[in-house]
C-alpha cells in the first residue's frame, strides 16, 4: 500500500501510512526488507508472473503483446551507490533497465511487466533469479529473456515487439529458428531480397501502392495512416559487432534466406506530406493483417508511457536513496505491483468501477484532460489516499479527527475563525 503512489523528487522515499508506527520506522523496516538476503528479486517477481498469467487469457483475443526497451537511470549525483555504471559520457552514470511489459492485442492496454533486469557495474540482476550474472550485448540477452518468456506459460502466444535496435539479421533468424513470432522497426537503408533484387528497404517502398487505413493525431493534429505492404527475403549476411580472440572484428556470417513481411507506414497530413514513416519486418502468422501489424507496433509506445510513471510521472525512480543496485531493483519490483494494479483499474469496466475511478481521480486532486479523464498516475495517486484514509480510521475516531482539525483550524484564535 506504501508504494502505491505518487512522488515528488524532493520526496522519493515511501510513503508512510498514518499507523502506529513513524514514518522513521517505515523507512527502518523498508531497509530491512530490502537489505534482506532471503528476500530475493525472483520471489518479488512472483506475483508480476501470476498477475500476467491471469491477465492475458482475458484481455487478450489471439496474441499477448510483448514489448521490450531499455532504459538508463541516471544516478550521476549518488556517489553512494557504488555499483554505478559508467554508460557513456562523465556524467551519465547509474543502472540501465531492461524490461519487456505485456500489451493486450485487443485495444493497448499495458497489462504488466514479468521480466525485468537491471545492469550494474557489478553485473545483471535478473528477475528470473540466478544471483548476478555477467553482462551481455543487449540482443544477446534478449533472446535469452524472451525464450524465457515463451516458457511462462501465460495462456496466449506471444508476438515480440522491439524497435529499430533489434535490426539484426542474425538475431531474427535466432528468433524465427525458435518458432517465436515478431515485429521489429528497422532501419531504411536495411537492405533485403525484393522482387529478385538485393535492395534497400527505401527502395522497396518507393515501388509500393499506399492506401488509407485509419485517421490518428500526430502532435495533436488530425493525420491519416497509410501503408503499403510486401513479401521480403532477409538474404543478407550478418555482421557481429564483436571481435574474435585475435582482437579482429568477427567476419559477416552467412544464414538461411528467411522470407518476412514488409509493412511500410506513413503519417500524412491532410495535403499528402509525409510527416513519419516506419519500416517494419514482421514473422507473424499471415492471417495476422497488416494494418493490425502496424496498430500493434503503436501500442509499443506503452512501454515509454512505463518508464515516465517509473521515473517522472509517479516514482521518481532516479531519486531513490537506496545505497545499491540490488535493492533499488528490489523496490522497483514492489512499484512494478504498485503499476500492474493501477492499470487493473484502468481496466476495470462497469458502473462501480467508474463510480472507483472517478472518486480515487477526484481524490487525487489533479486537473484533468476531458479527452483522458482517467490516467495510472492519478490513480495511484488516490490509491495511497484511500489507503490513508482507511488506515486513519483503523487508528482514529472520528471524534479524534474532529478534535485535530477543529484545533489546527481555530489555532490563530478570531482571525483564523472569521477567514474560515
Amino acid at each position: 500500500m506504501a508504494h502505491s503512489n505518487i512522488v515528488t523528487e524532493l520526496a522519493a522515499g515511501m510513503k508512510a501510512l498514518p499507523d502506529t508506527g513513524t514514518s522513521f520506522a517505515h523507512t527502518q523496516a523498508l531497509w530491512r526488507f530490502l537489505a534482506n538476503e532471503r528476500v530475493s528479486a525472483e520471489c518479488l517477481s512472483g506475483p508480476l508472473l501470476a498477475m500476467a498469467r491471469a491477465e492475458v487469457p482475458e484481455h487478450c483475443d489471439r496474441y499477448a503483446l510483448a514489448v521490450h526497451d531499455w532504459s538508463r537511470l541516471n544516478y550521476s549525483g549518488h556517489t553512494s551507490k557504488k555499483d554505478r555504471l559508467q554508460m557513456t559520457h562523465e556524467t551519465d552514470i547509474g543502472y540501465e533497465l531492461q524490461s519487456s511489459l505485456l500489451v493486450s492485442d485487443r485495444d493497448g492496454a499495458p497489462l504488466v511487466a514479468p521480466a525485468q533486469n537491471l545492469v550494474t557495474a557489478a553485473g545483471v540482476l535478473s528477475s528470473k533469479g540466478g544471483g548476478v550474472t555477467p553482462s551481455m550485448p543487449h540482443l544477446d540477452e534478449l533472446s535469452e529473456r524472451m525464450a524465457w518468456l515463451e516458457k511462462q506459460g501465460f495462456g496466449k502466444p506471444l508476438v515480440h515487439i522491439v524497435d529499430r535496435e533489434a535490426d539484426s539479421v542474425a538475431h531474427m533468424r535466432r528468433w524465427s529458428e525458435a518458432g517465436s513470432a515478431w515485429l521489429v522497426r528497422v532501419k531504411e537503408g536495411s537492405r533485403v531480397r525484393f522482387g529478385g533484387r538485393d535492395i534497400r528497404l527505401g527502395e522497396v517502398g518507393n515501388e509500393l501502392d499506399y492506401a488509407p487505413v485509419r485517421e490518428v493525431e500526430y502532435q495533436g493534429k488530425p493525420a491519416t495512416q497509410w501503408l503499403a505492404r510486401a513479401p521480403v527475403v532477409l538474404a543478407r549476411k550478418a555482421k557481429p559487432k564483436r571481435t574474435g580472440a585475435d582482437g579482429k572484428r568477427v567476419a559477416a556470417q552467412a544464414g538461411a534466406p528467411l522470407p518476412v513481411r514488409l509493412v511500410v507506414s506513413r503519417i500524412c497530413d491532410e495535403s499528402g506530406r509525409v510527416l513519419a514513416q516506419w519500416y517494419l519486418l514482421a514473422d507473424v502468422p499471415d492471417d495476422v493483417p497488416a494494418p493490425t501489424l502496424a496498430l500493434w507496433y503503436y501500442y509499443r509506445w506503452r512501454i515509454e508511457s512505463y518508464f515516465k510513471l517509473l521515473k517522472q510521472a509517479g516514482h521518481q525512480l532516479e531519486s531513490w536513496e537506496q545505497e545499491t543496485g540490488a535493492a533499488v531493483f528490489k523496490r522497483l519490483l514492489i512499484v512494478g505491483q504498485a503499476c500492474a494494479l493501477a492499470w487493473r483499474i484502468m481496466r476495470a469496466e462497469g458502473e462501480f468501477a467508474q463510480q472507483v475511478k472517478s472518486f480515487l481521480v477526484r481524490l487525487s486532486g489533479r486537473q484533468m484532460k476531458r479527452k483522458r479523464p482517467v490516467t495510472p498516475s492519478a490513480l495511484l495517486d488516490g490509491l495511497f489516499k484511500l489507503f490513508m484514509m482507511i488506515e486513519t480510521l483503523e487508528h482514529y475516531t472520528l471524534d479524534d479527527l474532529k478534535q485535530f482539525a477543529k484545533f489546527a483550524i481555530f489555532q490563530q484564535g478570531g482571525a483564523c475563525s472569521k477567514v474560515v
